[in-house]
């Protein structure tokens, strides 16, 4: 608990994290809040924005009254800047919780905990040099890698070289920026639950820190059993003494609600809950953070956004390959776990949450937290789990999962699980949200697709025969690959006679836009730096979502129900489909089309 003090400086007024010469961060930064000002502000000024002056809301029915805007101010910039005139730094430092930017006297050093494994070398040593080749990073930066593999800055160096590319669009200065990048990556080696090694690494720190305001992010790309551990030795003898410290975790956040609360506990006693940043890069993908934009920048969608005109929305992720090797891991938590209660859980919160009142994190979370508290625990009845089992193509055999030497044999783990969850709310009450994710499929797919009611009463029934699910209107969201979005319409069919055809409007953003989609680590690290908490998942949030799924887990393992074997390489057990029709629904990326491909 002793640290706990030398990491309180998170919010250290001095520190930075931009520099003025990178647009990529200036341009997401919020320099001051409306509700920080209101403060300074007598309680009869209103901070609305100047177009909203002449009117004064009133909620009791009365007519509106007309007011003008305050003589002596012309724009709400004008008034900002004649409120931080008259009041101190300190108390605006105190007040608005905004950092003050001073790139010459304050520096981030990007500590890799677990540099020497997979996720760093192939995720997160990339997205921070694309990162740095769009100018994103701060002026004056570090990235410092620790593991207990022995190794010299020079070998990390040539370890990450090699999975370093460029963006496709600036290949001309690749090499040069490459080799700036990798002159600024260090390594230490040292135990991971070693203080003494940490206060080794904290003097190399210092000595590239140079006297400047320190800030540190720590990413812990390790195995969940040493978290603790690791951020007891860094807060202890790493921590920043003058700026702020934060520390990615990844996945796993536990196993269910007790393992994860139990971490949770354990985190803070080293840390507070600003400083811990829950990664899901699944919430960093390009098409995610359309969707918020897609729903409430768009006039057309916010009436049927409700259970009034969608009959279904189903979640979907699948894989075209197994375990290969890598089943140790998966097998101690299975797809459920690894899949479902993470990442397709976050991303049905996100599309069904009310409007937040602004885009600030705690606000888009409370959102999310009301949608996880508002929906029913899942219900055995309504979950159907699978395993894949041995299946030859031509002359190619592919193995069971039992048949990974990694795998106990016998295991019971499913690699394919599907669920219907509801949601009790007044928009969403009764509309099934179906789930379905699996390894060994016959697609490698991510995707949201939004199945909206018939039309009642239609004209044109009789063209489309007795199957109305052909005429169903469809919101397609492709997460991945070929990200893309596409909407189903019916239409009729250039000619004399009244032929109807179904089409789609789609967006291919390979085709639309020129640019390529940042890797989901970039935009998460890059919110880290920035301290944007928006994309992590809070504390609540994370009990929220094990409540929904701990009482079905326990109950698959106590029972020990057998999975259903389905084929290397099909569309999944026979189950998924008779769930769905319970529901009234046919899961849409079975007879699919995909006009992006």
């Amino acid at each position: 608990m002793a640290a706990l003090s030398s990491f309180s400086s998170l919010n250290c007024p001095t520190t930075s994290s931009s520099s003025s010469s990178s647009p990529c961060l200036s341009s997401r930064r919020l320099s001051f809040s409306s509700s920080a000002l209101k403060k300074f502000l007598p309680k009869k000024i209103s901070l609305q924005s100047p177009r909203y002056w002449n009117v004064i809301n009133s909620q009791d029915g009365t007519v509106p009254v007309t007011a003008s805007p305050p003589e002596n101010v012309t724009s709400l910039r004008k008034l900002k800047d004649e409120l931080l005139s008259i009041t101190s730094s300190e108390e605006v430092r105190e007040e608005t919780s905004v950092d003050i930017v001073d790139e010459h006297n304050s520096t981030v050093s990007i500590v890799v905990v677990g540099a020497s494994g997979d996720l760093a070398k192939k995720k997160i040593f990339p997205a921070l040099f694309a990162l740095y080749y769009e100018d994103c990073l701060p002026k004056h930066f570090t990235v410092f890698g620790y593991a207990r593999s022995k190794m010299t800055d020079a070998e990390l160096r040539d370890m990450v070289s090699r999975t370093l590319t460029c963006r496709i669009d600036k290949r001309e200065n690749c090499s040069e920026k490459m080799e700036q990048f990798l002159k600024r990556c260090f390594y230490h080696s040292g135990q991971y639950d070693s203080e003494k090694n940490f206060a080794e690494l904290d003097m190399k720190l210092r000595d590239h820190e140079k006297g400047r305001v320190s800030n540190r992010l720590f990413y812990l790309s390790i195995p969940p059993y040493i978290f603790i551990e690791v951020v007891r030795c860094a807060s202890n003898s790493a921590s920043s003494a003058n700026g702020w410290t934060r520390v990615i975790v990844e996945k796993p956040f536990g196993r269910d609600s007790e393992s994860s609360a139990s971490l949770t506990r354990d985190l803070k006693q080293y840390l507070v809950e600003d400083q811990i940043f829950r990664i899901d890069h699944y919430l960093g993908k390009e098409l995610v953070e359309n969707l918020s934009v897609l729903r409430f920048s768009n006039l057309i969608f916010g009436p049927l956004w409700s259970r009034q005109y969608i009959r279904n929305v189903q979640f979907i992720f699948s894989e075209d390959f197994g375990t290969e090797g890598r089943g140790g891991y998966f097998d101690s938590y299975g797809i459920i776990r690894d899949i479902m209660q993470n990442h397709l859980l976050q991303i049905l919160a996100l599309f069904a949450m009310e409007t937040p009142v602004s885009l600030d994190a705690e606000d888009v979370r409370n959102e999310k937290v009301k949608v996880l508290r508002s929906m029913k625990p899942l219900q055995l009845e309504n979950v159907v789990i699978g395993q894949y089992k041995s299946h030859t193509k031509g002359s190619v055999t592919y193995p069971a999962y039992t048949d990974d030497n990694t795998v106990p044999k016998g295991s019971l783990t499913p690699t394919f699980a599907a669920a219907a969850l509801f949601i009790n709310n007044a928009r969403w009450d009764g509309v099934p949200f179906l789930m379905k994710a699996g390894k060994a499929l016959h697609s490698k797919i991510a995707e949201i697709r939004v199945q909206f009611k018939h039309v009642p009463g239609s004209l044109y029934n009789s063209s489309f025969g007795t199957d109305l699910d052909r005429t169903t209107n469809e919101l397609v969201i492709r997460l991945q690959p070929d990200e893309g979005i596409y909407l189903k319409i019916n239409n009729k069919v250039p000619g004399l006679a009244m032929r109807l055809d179904q089409s789609n409007l789609n967006l291919h953003y390979a085709a639309r836009y020129a640019k390529e989609i940042p890797d989901a680590y970039e935009r998460l690290l890059l919110d880290a730096i920035e301290g944007e908490r928006r994309l992590f998942i809070r504390s609540d949030e994370l009990d929220a979502a094990w409540a929904l799924f701990t009482p079905v887990l326990k109950e698959l393992e106590e029972k020990k129900v057998m999975p259903e074997l389905y084929p290397y390489g099909s569309r999944g057990p026979v189950g998924a489909h008779y769930l769905a029709a319970r529901h009234n629904v046919q899961w849409g990326d079975i007879s699919a089309e995909h006009p992006l491909e």
